[in-house]
């Protein structure tokens, strides 16, 4: 009898490891994999449901302008051999000012069209890569900006050495703000004068966290530990070390944090927490009634005054 009860409980932990491992494979290819179609935990249709009609003219015209641009394409080779594509629109002004663009989660660099006008007419030339794995760049997983935030040195040094960027911004969308927050932790050179993080998140592991809960109602332990696992051996990165808000404590560069109060996809308590942690000099906005990346689609006149005005006083 106890040899079958052991035999019994020995067969349903084989089941229970089976299936975990399977659950970690299906979620690392939802999540991590490169090209799935995935659906985030929406906002509901309350949130960024007034807009108004300068901000819509406004932002409606930053798009047009972008679409009837042809920006040049830049190429680097990632410390890992990846082939990485950017495209870049060189500024008539030679001011030496440079902003570099991060597009969010499965997007690319055109997601970023509606800020490129604004930059532009500040005289900044505008870099704006495709994460590896996304768009043109080449790779097969989503680093969530942990491996892209080695990327962003190349490209920062690119730019610094080919067309003598003096004066460099750093400014990211969701995954993108993750992604240069991250950067703000590495060893910068002195021409990066400052970060603008627009609705990121603190860790891989903490919003995945978030994102289990809301769309599958389910507990992070164990298939996150499993899915992060998995994705250290296929990807080669963990969860928790995937971690922006170790690498603000590092920061010593102005730093302005966005973040809706209404946001449902990052939650905005995320944004509290890593302004907290943040070294250097630092601002934080919190934008009433503005959704996930939605803060300059609902208040877009201030918008472009508090960021003329962190620009400023960052390149002054």
């Amino acid at each position: 009898m106890k040899k079958r009860i052991i035999m019994i409980s020995g067969i349903i932990a084989g089941i229970f490891i089976i299936a975990t491992i399977f659950a970690g494979n299906y979620f690392y290819n939802e999540g991590i994999k490169r090209g799935t179609e995935v659906q985030l935990h929406q906002e509901s249709e309350a949130v960024n449901a007034t807009v108004g009609e300068e901000a819509q003219s406004i932002i409606k015209d930053a798009i047009e302008w972008y679409s009837n641009q042809q920006p040049q394409v830049l190429e680097i080779t990632s410390y890992d051999q990846l082939k990485l594509v950017a495209g870049f629109i060189e500024n008539e002004a030679d001011t030496g000012k440079a902003v570099i663009l991060a597009h969010g989660y499965r997007g690319n660099r055109d997601h970023m069209d509606d800020l490129v006008k604004f930059y532009y007419d500040q005289g900044y030339d505008i870099l704006m890569p495709d994460a590896r794995g996304h768009g043109e760049s080449e790779g097969d997983y989503i680093g969530y900006g942990w491996h892209d935030r080695l990327d962003y040195l190349e490209w920062i040094d690119l730019i610094i050495e080919d067309y003598q960027a003096e004066q460099i911004i750093l400014h990211g969308n969701s995954m993108g703000a993750s992604l240069v927050l991250m950067v703000s932790g590495e060893d910068l050179p002195q021409e990066v004068k400052g970060i603008v993080a627009d609705s990121g998140y603190t860790t891989v592991k903490e919003e995945l966290n978030h994102q289990l809960k809301h769309l599958y109602n389910l507990p992070p332990f164990p298939l996150l530990d499993i899915t992060s696992m998995i994705t250290k051996i296929r990807a080669g990165y963990t969860f928790g070390e995937a971690s922006a808000i170790d690498q603000v404590t590092k920061n010593t560069k102005p730093l302005f944090i966005i973040h809706g109060d209404s946001d449902e996809l990052v939650p905005t308590e995320m944004a509290y927490e890593l302004f907290d942690a943040a070294g250097g000099e630092k601002e934080l906005w919190i934008v009433p009634n503005a959704g996930h990346t939605k803060a300059y689609t609902v208040a877009t006149v201030e918008f472009q005054e508090r960021l003329s005005e962190f620009l400023n006083n960052s390149t002054e």
